[in-house]
Order: C-alpha cells, then structure tokens, then sequence
C-alpha cells in the first residue's frame, strides 16, 4: 500500500468520522431545543434522593446524547451549590446510564454486514423529515424535532461511512492489534489504557463507542478486548470533568472527583468478575471468540452493548447504595478550603464560560446565576442601616468600603452575565429560549442599576456626614420607613427571580405602590418645609435626595418582576 493510499484512507476515515460527529450534535441541538424547557424543569426539581438524581441524569444524558456534557454541567451546579454532594454523585451516576442509548442506537441501526443497510434506511427518514419541514415550517416543536429525525439519518450515514472505510486499514491494523491480544490479564488491562486515551483525544464517548463497535464487527479485536477498551472509554470520559472542576469552588471539585470515582469502582468490579462477565454475555448471545467467523463479527456490537449497558446500570445499582460513602470519600480527597467562604469575593458560581455548548441547558445555570446575583443585592442592601447607627468613623467607611466592594461585584457580575447570555443567544437557539435570554439581560440590568443606587445612598450617607449635615429624629424615621419599603420590594422581587412561572405580580406592584405614594407624601411635606423655613438647603438637598434614591430603586426592583412576566406571557403564547 502506497503514501497516497493511506493518506486517501486516512481522509476517508476523518470525513466519516467528521460526519457521524456532526450528525450527534445536530441530534443532540435538536433535542435539547425540542425539550429543552422541560430539561430545565427536570434539573430544578432534582433533591438529595438518590433515585430522582439517578433518573434526571439518566433522563437528561438521553436527551443531549453525552455523559461528558452531563457531568461537566453537573460539576459546574455543584459547585455554585444547584445540587447537593450528593444529589450531584446521584446525577452523574444516571448520566453513566443515559449515555448507554448512544450505544443501542449504533448496534440495532448503524451497524450493518456492508451492505448499506444504515443508507437504505437513512434516506426514508431523511426524506420524511424534508416534508416535515414544509408542511410545519412555522411551528417551531415540529422544526426541533426534524432537526433530530435528520441528525439521527445522518448519524447512520457516518456509520455506514465508517464501515466502509475501516477495513481498508485491516490488513496491519489487525495484525498489531492482534500481537496485544495474547498477554492474558495484562492485555486487558493494556487496552483499557487504549480506551482512555482514545476517549480523551476524541472527547466524545459516543464516537468512541462507534469506534468500539465498529472495530468488533470488522473482526480488529477479540470480545474480551472489545469489553477492555468499554472500560477505558468509562475512565477516559472523566478528563474534561476533571478540567472544568479545576476553577470551580470545593463542591465543584469534589462532584467531579465523584464521577472519577465510580467510573474507576465500575472498572475495578468488572476487572473482578471480567472472565465470569465476558463468558456469560458470550453464552447470552452465542459467540465465540474467533473474530474471523463473520457470525461473530455480527453479533459482537450488540454483545458489546450488552456489557456496555450491565457496567453502567451494574455499577450505579451496587453504588446507590453507597452514596454517603462516595459523598465522604471525595470530601476527604477535596478538604474544605477556606477560599471558598469569601462572600465579598468575585466568583461566578454558577456559570463556566467553557463548561458546554448546550445553549438550552446553560439558561438553567444562567438563571441560577441571576438568583444569585439577586442575593448578592439584597446582601449590600442589608448594610444600609449601619451607615445611620455606626458609632464612630471606623466603623462608618468599614460598612462604606464593604458597599463600594459590593458595587464592583455587581458591575462584574453583569458584564460577565451578559457575555455569557450573548455567547450562548448567538448560537442556533428556540424562540422560547431567545425570548428567556433577552428577559434575562434586562433583569441583570436593572439588578446592576439596583447595585449602583444602593451606592449611590451610601455616597450621599458619607457626604453628610463629611459635611456634618444631621437629621432630627423625625426624618431618620421617615427614611428609615422608606429602606422598610423598598427592603419589601426587594424580597419580593428576590422571590419572583426564584420561579418565572409563578410571578407574584400583585405583590410586586402593591410595593411599588407604598414606596410612590410615602414618597410623594414626603416630597409634599419637605416642599412645605422648605417654604416655612423649618431647616436649611443643606439638610434639605441630602434628606430629598435620599429618599429620591430609595424610590429610583424602587422603580429598578419593579422592573425586575415586570421583565419575568412579559417573558412568562411571552412563553403562554
């Protein structure tokens, strides 16, 4: 065989390749968007049950086809505190169990005798899908859905492009591997390694397990061997949660050791039963080990499924019942770090700007974040009170530096919001998820300009005092009222943020409401102030404006809710 010819063979090989990935993310983009919003509902839902954790990652895993994007974004939840240690260990353990479709759906549709079975197949579908497309163009779900339907056409197109193209390295490829094969327990042992790192250089399990499979069925490898690099996909998997987990906080890192965990407890019990496994899913499916019989070759993928399918459900079966275990296992390789208690330190929590490129997904983390950056509001809201009672001027600019630190956090956190929200809009996205971005951006404008006003107070509060400007016991009631007021606002406010569907709209304006009307009670009474003389411009032009400042955040925190109910009638319609 000649360069040319392998250079041809070679590009044959990565165009297949090149195809089959494509076809996986076209299928996984279309689910995501054509579930997309119940994915979110799924996640929001999970608790610290083992078997709810297992079922949402099996489900989610299922629907975005991969595990490795499971977990990455389970790693980047935890560590934000989305999930519980161990609602996090539950998740990544059904995501093991989701990621088993990918396999069934390549053994009982993508892999044929050569025979063009996956194409003649493909092209009803293809087809069908196209005429989708014309009768429902409008509507958005039928869309989502042909996007699928097509990547799943392709899917078996890649396949069948595989297939055609393998055997053409058969002839060395067969006999280097078959030199590994003959080493007993330390060629298994070999090829789990080769699993690993063929994982890691493709960074896909699913192409991985095509790869597996398609190796068996063209007669490369022995069943044992084809079970070997099974397990080594599992290990090899685990590398991109690993990286993520490195800017993460402990929660993060230790949801990530989690998932190295039980993929390394599911090698090492399967490496105890190996021989007992491989012999009885052997005698199941009535092959031998003679990879030159073309029987073989057939029923290999489905045998290798099998075992594909008995190693994640076996391990998370056995593991489930060991979850505190893991939980306390990981706690002591990730100790607590003191780092991580910082709450006057900016850190994204919730979102990875490399954690996925699952758009629908990453509107749950960005949701989360916006909760938090709401909590991050009300918390520098809470130092208010502390500018009028400090005791002395320490103690004073101590709570004037906190609020300014505050102010940068705030600033950050939505510039930091809105480039994530931007990236993840620019991508091909659902209208509903469009919409959901847009009511997104507006909120954390108005959660930032919230932030600045809270400073704004502050920096009035100093000049004041600076300028030794005191209040009488009357005004400091008034305006005391008023921070009340507007505190209700804000917890209501915080409250909607948690719950786009069940905006507690009446509320919300009720308190916009009392914060109007106290502050034109005000105004009316500081006009007739001023006219009787009653105190100077001084105390006049710092009192009007304070309370001027606590009704412009009031008018930020109803824009907040009034933002969550356009998108959730938005949504309705």
């Amino acid at each position: 065989m000649s360069a040319t010819d392998i250079i041809f063979i070679l590009l044959n090989l990565a165009g297949a390749l090149a195809v089959f990935l494509f076809a996986m993310k076209l299928m996984s983009e279309g689910l995501q968007k054509y579930a997309g919003s119940k994915m979110r509902h799924i996640l929001s839902k999970i608790t610290g049950k083992p078997l709810s954790g297992i079922l949402a990652g099996a489900g989610v895993t299922a629907a975005i086809q991969s595990s490795t994007a499971t977990t990455v974004m389970v790693v980047g939840f935890a560590g934000a505190g989305l999930l519980s240690l161990g609602g996090a260990v539950a998740v990544v353990m059904g995501a093991n169990i989701g990621t088993t479709i990918t396999a069934w759906i390549i053994a009982l549709f993508g892999i044929g005798t050569g025979g063009g079975e996956g194409v003649s197949f493909s092209l009803p579908m293809l087809l069908g899908t196209l005429s989708l497309f014309f009768i429902f163009s409008k509507k958005d779900k039928m869309q989502y859905l042909g996007q699928t339907i097509i990547g799943l056409a392709l899917l078996l197109v890649g396949m069948e492009l595989l297939e055609h193209a393998i055997p053409q390295l058969s002839d060395g490829v067969v006999e280097t591997i078959g030199t590994w094969s003959h080493w007993g327990f330390w060629s298994v042992l070999l090829f789990i390694v080769v699993g690993a790192i063929l994982t890691i250089i493709l960074q896909t399990s699913a192409a991985m397990t095509a790869v597996i499979l398609l190796m068996a069925s063209q007669g490369w490898i022995e069943f044992p061997m084809a079970l070997a690099l099974v397990m080594g996909q599992n290990l090899g998997t685990t590398l991109t949660a690993q990286v993520v987990a490195m800017t993460t906080g402990t929660t993060g890192k230790r949801a990530a050791r989690a998932h190295l965990v039980f993929n390394v407890a599911g090698v090492l019990f399967s490496l105890a039963l190996f021989y007992p496994i491989c012999n009885g899913i052997m005698a199941m499916t009535g092959i031998t080990n003679d990879i030159s019989d073309p029987l073989n070759q057939q029923r290999y993928p489905l045998a290798i499924t099998i075992f594909h399918t008995f190693f994640n459900v076996g391990t998370t079966v056995v593991l489930a019942f060991f979850i505190p275990q893991v939980v306390r296992l990981v706690e002591w390789m990730v100790p607590d770090s003191q780092a991580d208690e910082g709450e006057e330190e900016f850190r994204l929590t919730y979102l990875e700007p490399n954690l996925l490129s699952t758009a629908e997904l990453n509107l749950q983390s960005a949701k989360r974040e916006i909760e938090e950056f709401s909590k991050r509001v009300l918390r520098m809201y809470a130092f208010l009170p502390g500018l009028r009672t400090a005791k002395d001027d320490a103690e004073f600019d101590a709570i004037v530096e906190r609020i300014t630190k505050y102010e940068g956090i705030t600033d950050r956190m939505e510039l930091e919001i809105t480039k994530f929200l931007t990236r993840v809009g620019s991508g091909d996205v659902s209208q509903h998820a469009s919409e959901r971005i847009s009511t997104m951006l507006r909120i954390i404008d108005n959660l930032e300009s919230i932030g600045d006003t809270i400073y704004q107070i502050a920096m009035t509060r100093k000049n004041k005092r600076e300028d030794a400007v005191h209040f009488d016991a009357g005004k400091n009631a008034n305006l005391e009222h008023m921070r009340v007021l507007v505190e209700k606002a804000l917890v209501v406010m915080d409250k909607n943020l948690h719950d786009y569907d069940h905006v507690d709209l009446d509320a919300a304006y009720a308190a916009e409401h009392e914060i109007n009307a106290y502050r034109d009670r005000l105004r009316a009474q500081h006009l007739d102030a001023l006219k009787l003389g009653v105190y100077d411009y001084a105390i006049g032009n710092a009192y009007s404006s304070l309370y001027a400042q606590y009704e412009k955040l009031g008018d930020y925190v109803i824009n907040v809710t009034e933002a969550i109910d356009s998108s959730r009638k938005h949504s309705d319609d």
